[in-house]
């Protein structure tokens, strides 16, 4: 018996083991995890939804991606990004083709008011991409203000901001954002922002600042930022951080230190940044923000007083001025739903055609013509590419690229919106060599994940969420320019979320799963 038992023990160590059957395995890849450690050569294996192994092993799986002298890394997490609108848009396609997996909506102050109801649509449509959102303090600004900006809220209306923010948060968001040169946030004052940051400051929430001077005011809407964050104690993310306007460039490294000393002195601050010296808003922005009070009426009341119009003429001529410069050539027309024609010209151009005349207050009158017949979106050209450049090597800056879904072909948008991640890989890490490989990816991984709390993302480790991304460090680049934008980036072949393949070999699947990303107290 006992022989029989031996020779039974040495048939069963002589036949090869079970090889184990996932539901996907990345075969052969160049693995970035995310956490800014070297890259290293590995297979990476997913099953329902996780990882589940790294390293070289035997095994089959339902499918196999073959990523030889490919880089594996992690689903790129964009956490200032104007998708709001994503349940209508739930392919989400210039997202997923850089490569993004996760996306955060709300910035800039702006967001659904009901969150709650944002996740729930979200879930009953199913998208491709995760969706965490902000609530925005100029929603719900607006919600307990109306129409009346120009002072501080009374105390029932304060109350009522508290509580809807305070709903916000209960329902999943992941903090609040301020836009604070819009309508009704511009009207807002400091006090009002801390008040409503301490809301959030018990769900741990993070507070966003699009701050009230991006030019050579930074400093003191820097300060602000601080003491928001000091006096709510929560941690601050300035977003999209830019040197705007030539008579702030050449001040990165200056900027860079003072964020550091705030650091220093306790606080959490960090930033995100897009890769293009040119940004993108509404056309409104060239016009002061007192002709807007009490909404578009006003606007053309305020118009047609002749001592209102020449004094706001006056402001936008002195504006220019004191941004050094003699026209508005800077700022060209995106979208301008009234007259598409004019989209892709600048406002000179534009003045030239409606106006005929390329004179200072043609430009300004075309401007006003724009506002009247509901105006639009521009793209802005204002920044210093070595300040760019420096704001990207920082350690604590995020790559996000400031954009909403894209309708392929529509308008002539600012090019971040379809080129973003690539951009960095291709122009800044392969190109120009900025930053390494390894941190380029963290930027867009791993340090987002952790500053916006989303855990299991963000790293490619086991027992993660299987959001990946696979790309060709030799190929990935954008092909969107600014003066032709509707061009998908190249060398971004397939794309995983949440353990399902949403882009593979280029085309995209049928499946939708991307969760609500409902942000929960540690």
């Amino acid at each position: 018996m006992k022989e029989l038992l031996t020779l039974a023990a040495s048939l069963a160590l002589a036949l090869p083991a079970c090889a184990e059957t996932y539901d996907t395995i990345f075969r052969g890849g160049r693995v970035v995890d995310g956490s800014g450690n070297p890259a290293y050569f590995a297979d990476v294996a997913v099953q329902d939804g996780k990882i589940v192994k790294i390293g070289h092993f035997t095994g089959d799986a339902r499918t196999v991606i073959d990523a030889t002298h490919l880089i594996v890394a992690p689903g790129f997490i964009d956490v200032h990004t104007h998708a709001d609108d994503v349940a209508e848009h739930p392919l989400a396609e210039n997202f997923i083709r850089m490569g993004v997996t996760t996306i955060v909506v709300g910035n800039c102050g702006g967001s659904k008011l009901d969150i709650g109801g944002l996740f729930r649509s979200i879930e009953a449509t199913g998208v491709t991409v995760n969706v965490a959102s902000l609530i925005g303090h100029n929603t719900v600004r607006e919600a307990a203000m109306g129409g009346d900006f120009d002072r501080p809220p009374t105390d029932a209306e304060m109350k009522q901001m508290q509580a809807l923010v305070d709903r916000a948060m209960q329902d999943g968001a992941v903090g609040l954002s301020t836009g604070l040169i819009y309508l009704p946030g511009t009207y807002a004052k400091t006090d009002e922002i801390v008040a409503l940051a301490r809301v959030i400051a018990p769900y741990q929430g993070i507070y966003t600042s699009h701050m009230r001077h991006e030019d050579a005011r930074i400093y003191s809407a820097l300060d602000e930022v601080f003491q928001v964050a000091r006096a709510a104690g929560v941690r601050a993310e300035v977003s999209h951080i830019k040197l705007s306007g030539e008579n702030a460039w050449h001040q990165a490294d200056q900027v860079l230190a003072y964020i550091e000393k705030a650091r220093a002195e306790g606080l959490d601050i960090t930033q995100d940044q897009y890769a293009y010296t040119a940004s993108s808003t509404t056309l409104r922005q060239l016009i002061p923000d007192e002709a807007f009070e009490g909404g578009a009426t006003n606007f053309f009341k305020y118009l047609s007083d002749p001592g209102h119009r020449a004094r706001l003429v006056q402001e936008m001529k002195d504006s220019l001025q004191n941004r050094q410069r003699t026209d508005y050539a800077y700022a060209v027309i995106a979208d301008y739903p009234h007259d598409p024609s004019l989209n892709g010209l600048d406002i000179v151009q534009a003045a030239q055609k409606l106006q005929h005349s390329v004179s200072l207050d043609a430009q300004i009158e075309t401007i006003f013509e724009m506002e009247t017949n509901g105006s639009g979106s521009g793209v802005f050209h204002g920044m210093d590419e070595p300040d760019l450049q420096k704001f990207m090597q920082h350690p604590n800056t995020m790559i996000a690229c400031d954009s909403g879904i894209r309708v392929f072909g529509q308008g002539v948008p600012h090019p971040r919106g379809y080129g973003n991640n690539a951009r960095v890989l291709g122009r800044y890490v392969r190109e120009l060599h900025v930053l390494r490989l390894e941190d380029a990816i963290r930027k867009m991984t791993s340090l987002p994940a952790n500053t916006f709390q989303f855990p299991g993302r963000g790293e490619l480790r086991v027992g993660n969420w299987a959001d990946i991304v696979v790309f060709d460090p030799a190929k990935v680049i954008d092909q969107a320019t600014y003066t032709d934008p509707h061009h998908y980036p190249l060398g971004i072949p397939d794309v995983m979320v949440n353990g399902q393949l949403v882009l593979q070999d280029g085309e995209f699947t049928p499946a939708r799963p991307g969760q609500a990303l409902r942000h929960t107290v540690n």
